[in-house]
């Protein structure tokens, strides 16, 4: 039986709101002693952990968890607040990391330089039926249902989500919402009896995992392929995750030569996406107008040079 440990932090009622829906289900009761300013509840192979701080902060909590309890944790899902200039409404999933970051730079929302966690096979699935969830409360067209590209913290050793819910404190405090996030978890955990949604070791007879480069951070592009049935998700780099500089010369010349982190940034990205998935076809799928020639060349060189393959869109429907 898989382990799951689901994190959310009192601080931030979209984190607090979604576990406390979850935890009023059938079946949860008070799990071990874990430290004492943290509260734990189990139910099945489930473990809700409760913290006082911010979501970003507490690093490892999957290692400590086995080191308190023996317990060896398969996965890690936080419930957190999403925040957008545009204060739009919405749900969202995505994998966490700053693998952009260099060493010395400081990550200013937790993780550490040039980390990227292992990205949680369940994104795709879940984020579809997400889609399905939040039509039936009727959150939708008012919500916004997406992926993130890969940002912040904490640091996880296990294959990791976030589900948040944004991006006002009117929305993180929707009720609606949060039993919308409770119950995605639910049912995508198959607590209750029913089949967990998303498990890679069960369900990867279609193999193909997308590993998005460029776009914003909603990656527009990357949820058209995403939102077809049976595309498995990685991590999804937006064009500021992949910093790159044309170095000039004395004369104001390229060199051909390009700076920045973008290198660092998507293999530490593949790296952890292959390393979610045993077995898997790792597709880079670029979005190509987020681009400027010079940097798609780069990029696609980069990648040919690293065996990365690289797809448009149908590749991950052909069957």
């Amino acid at each position: 039986m898989v382990t799951t440990l689901i994190v959310a932090t009192t601080s931030d009622p979209a984190s607090i709101n979604p576990a406390n829906a979850l935890l009023a289900m059938p079946g949860f009761q008070p799990g071990p002693h874990f430290q004492e300013d943290m509260k734990s509840f189990v139910n099945e192979g489930v473990r809700v952990l409760l913290h006082d701080k911010s979501i970003v902060v507490e690093d490892d909590l999957d290692m400590r968890w086995e080191k308190v309890t023996g317990e060896v944790i398969d996965e890690v899902i936080f419930f957190s607040k999403h925040t957008a200039v545009s204060n739009k409404p919405a749900l969202t999933v995505h994998p966490i990391g700053v693998p952009h970051l260099q060493e010395g730079d400081v990550p200013l929302q937790g993780g550490k330089p040039g980390w990227a966690a292992l990205p949680s096979p369940r994104m795709g699935p879940w984020l579809r039926h997400l889609r399905k969830l939040a039509q039936a409360h009727n959150l939708v067209p008012e919500f916004e249902i997406t992926l993130e590209g890969t940002h912040h913290g904490p640091i996880t050793n296990k294959p990791t989500m976030f589900l948040e819910i944004g991006s006002t404190d009117d929305y993180w405090k929707r009720q609606d919402a949060a039993q919308v996030m409770a119950q995605l978890v639910w049912e995508g955990l198959g607590l209750g009896g029913g089949t967990d949604l998303g498990n890679w070791s069960r369900e990867n007879d279609k193999k193909k995992v997308l590993l998005g480069l460029g776009g914003g951070h909603y990656a527009p592009r990357h949820m058209d392929v995403v939102l077809k049935d049976d595309v498995w998700v990685g991590h999804l780099l937006s064009g500021y995750s992949l910093p790159m500089e044309e170095i000039k010369q004395s004369k104001g010349e390229t060199n051909g030569e390009i700076g920045g982190s973008w290198r660092e940034s998507i293999k530490a990205a593949y790296e952890a996406t292959r390393s979610a998935f045993p077995g898997g076809q790792i597709i880079a799928h670029l979005d190509h107008k987020s681009f400027k020639g010079w940097q798609k060349k780069a990029i696609t060189g980069f990648l040919e040079e690293q065996n990365i393959e690289i797809g448009k869109p149908n590749k991950f429907i052909e069957y």
